[in-house]
């Protein structure tokens, strides 16, 4: 894994929490945009060299919304930046982790995105991010 590439925070109004977050980090967000299959509605904000996704949920069924009515608005998941996402899954199969999605699926801000279930990683919902190559 080569870098934290964002921390997650489910939120449930991005309009509200995309004014607080420019109000703490001093910055716009420079992205939004919803990711149907998942059910959910990101922001996205650079602070220096950091990403910060903010995600709300579009349905009542979507993993968001399923976590904000168990847990409330919070950090949902911390994003690693890796270079093969097929060879890090696999490299993580045989460390023992659960990967939730073993095909890699299309994610916002570009990336290929897979899941490790938090059981295995002291309750944190890990995701693996690769950047979309265009070709």
């Amino acid at each position: 894994m080569d870098k934290i590439e964002h921390i997650g925070i489910a939120v449930k109004n991005l309009e509200d929490s995309n004014t607080l977050f420019t109000q703490l980090l001093g910055v716009p967000h420079y992205k939004m945009e919803e990711v149907a299959s998942e059910g959910v509605r990101t922001s996205f904000f650079k602070s220096g060299p950091n990403k910060v996704e903010l995600l709300e949920a579009t349905n009542t069924e979507s993993p968001i919304a399923k976590f904000l009515e168990k847990k409330g608005e919070g950090i949902h998941h911390i994003a690693f930046s890796v270079e093969d996402i097929k060879a890090e899954i696999s490299r993580l199969k045989q460390e023992g982790f659960t990967v939730l999605n073993e095909t890699p699926k299309k994610g916002a801000d570009n990336k290929l995105v897979a899941f490790l279930h938090p059981r295995g990683t002291n309750g944190v919902l890990v995701e693996l991010c690769q950047e979309i190559k265009e070709e």
